[in-house]
């Protein structure tokens, strides 16, 4: 029974993996420009989101797996759940973890850079004339690639050496560290360290150490984007803004160009024709007249062509179909707005939670001993994995809409140094570069919404689960405690359950003893993602009201930006077809 419910969790985990390919492989080929397709762009840029996607979904495995050596009604270990059987899941689940972090980093500092530099050597003529050969492309990427190389052993050999936090008086925190000292001896660490040095030395702190500093990074990047693409992206599907085709744009742009030609006339008819009469301060008007006056015929041009293509039967059939579905849009939007509202929620009651209970504050970063305030996502995460997979469902859900809002947030901002907007990713229109540059931003945001939905949104899931103890303190079995006759000592599992029984039946989920103890060996990063969480959810209101305030408006530099592109790709076309025919 046990090896059947383990195996069909884990065939769970491989269906998911599935449709995170697909998620990855949609993302990746809506975005990127048909013009310049790369192979090992999109290859790149599909396994690595997998990855990061597989990381942050490998939680609800974690829970159900050490869920299942309990019998929640009865608060004991179920009869086949040995402390043999239980340190082989934790093993197998932690090996699972260490493959998928470590990809994960070296996507990050390594394979995206050297993907990066390896398109940008590429030289189309130079190659198809011999004169750039395999080999010299692949010493140029590498040669820009020994920058993040070192990086990553600076990073790692930091991550050896720096000293951790020492250990504090209270207490709770006394027993929480206890208690990721057995996890750590139940875990078999994969690295060979000396007992006595586990927590303090060896391979294991130093991935610790990176994991820390790539989720510090991808939680300024996490408040930034996914903060605004959450407050954007059930906006932008209840106010959809105006379209190409629009009477209104066509209006706007003739009553433009009149008057933008009539104020060429008065110019021209200050001169007689003869712009060098001019002053310098009419040319420079006149010069930026004309320019203008060509946008706006280019602008009239595609408002038409949309038009003379919404006349065509396949596309007055996918109107009607759209404005069919536009109320179940509607409702979608707003469905969207109350889940994000919910998650808002979640977040802000759990960060409250920390900020008055934790053990130690900064001190151990502001790690919870036990849940004192109603959560409502993380309620529902724990009644639901009662029937596996809802639970399964219900997080896949909750993940994919945070990655998206991420993705909506990375198109609202675009790629950023400071206020200076260096990549613009929108779809259909972002070259390789850009894709990369995205990706990579992604995965740090993954990182951070790994940490998120672990210790804020569902910290009492994404612990222990549905795991319960048995709180009888006299007459029972310390080592089969039975409380079919009393159920109401059956008590949720939690860091700081002072009973003898809870410590032999509850068992924390790898994930969550993973990211304690980053916190509590490093307490300054376990700061920094308590602290980034009121930024986000600052900036989520902050976002909200301003879309919900402001109208959605046809972004008409882009548009022009749109236009010159598309004369570009004609120009071109024609170009190879007259050279094609000679």
């Amino acid at each position: 029974m046990a090896l059947l419910q383990t195996s069909l969790i884990w065939v769970m985990y491989a269906i998911v993996i599935a449709i995170l390919v697909t998620v990855a492989s949609v993302f990746v080929y809506v975005y990127q420009t048909p013009r310049d397709r790369s192979q090992s762009v999109t290859l790149t840029c599909i396994v690595a989101i997998t990855t990061l996607l597989a990381t942050a979904l490998l939680v609800p495995v974690d829970v159900a797996l050490v869920s299942s050596t309990t019998s929640p009604a009865l608060g004991r270990r179920k009869d086949w759940a040995t402390q043999n059987e239980i340190d082989r899941i934790l093993y197998s689940l932690k090996i699972v973890y260490y493959f998928l972090y470590s990809m994960d980093a070296l996507f990050c500092l390594l394979v995206i850079p050297f993907i990066y530099f390896w398109y940008e050597e590429y030289d189309e003529v130079a190659s198809e004339t011999g004169e750039q050969t395999l080999g010299q492309r692949l010493w140029a990427a590498f040669k820009y690639t020994i920058s993040f190389i070192a990086i990553v052993v600076v990073l790692f050999l930091v991550g050896f050496f720096v000293p951790v936090a020492k250990d504090a008086k209270d207490g709770g925190l006394d027993f929480f560290k206890n208690l990721l000292t057995e996890n750590r001896k139940l875990l078999k660490p994969l690295f060979t360290v000396p007992p006595a040095t586990t927590s303090r030395h060896g391979g294991e702190r130093a991935l610790t150490f990176a994991l820390g500093l790539l989720i510090a990074i991808g939680l300024c990047l996490y408040v930034l984007y996914t903060s605004t693409g959450l407050a954007l992206l059930p906006i932008s599907l209840v106010k959809a803004g105006p379209s190409v085709s629009s009477p209104t744009l066509k209006a706007t742009t003739a009553v433009q160009l009149d008057s933008n030609r009539e104020r060429q006339r008065q110019l021209e008819g200050r001169c007689g024709g003869n712009p060098g009469l001019l002053s310098s301060k009419d040319r420079r008007e006149l010069d930026t007249l004309v320019r203008e006056e060509r946008t706006l015929i280019r602008r009239q041009r595609l408002a038409d062509e949309a038009r003379c293509e919404g006349q065509s039967r396949l596309m007055r059939a996918w109107l009607k179909v759209d404005a069919i579905f536009r109320p179940l849009q509607f409702i979608f939007g707003i469905t969207l707005s109350v889940v994000a509202l919910i998650i808002w929620i979640s977040m802000l009651l759990t960060a409250i939670d920390k900020a008055s209970n934790s053990l130690c504050k900064h001190r151990c970063g502001y790690i919870l001993g036990h849940i004192n305030v109603f959560n409502p996502i993380n309620w529902v995460l724990v009644q639901s994995a009662k029937v596996f997979p809802v639970d399964y469902a219900i997080f896949t859900i909750l993940v994919l809409l945070l990655f998206s809002s991420s993705v909506i947030g990375i198109t609202a901002v675009g790629i950023r140094f400071l206020w200076i907007r260096i990549f613009q990713i929108r779809k259909g229109h972002t070259s390789p570069q850009a894709l990369l540059l995205a990706t990579a931003i992604l995965m740090l945001i993954i990182l951070a919404l790994n940490y998120s939905t672990t210790m804020m949104i569902a910290p009492q899931y994404a612990t222990y689960g549905r795991q319960t103890f048995c709180d009888r303190k006299l007459g029972f079995s310390e080592q089969q405690p039975d409380c079919s006759n009393a159920q109401h000592l059956v008590k949720p599992c939690s860091e700081l359950a002072d009973n003898l029984v809870a410590q032999q039946v509850c068992t924390p989920s790898v994930a969550s003893t993973f990211l304690n103890r980053v916190a509590i060996n490093f307490p300054f990063f376990g700061a920094i993602f308590f602290w980034g969480q009121f930024a986000f959810l600052g900036i989520y209101v902050l976002v909200l009201v301003t879309a919900l305030l402001r109208s959605p408006k046809l972004d008409e530099r882009q548009l022009d930006e749109d236009v010159e592109e598309a004369e570009e790709e004609s120009l071109l076309a024609s170009a190879r077809g007259q050279i094609e025919t000679t």
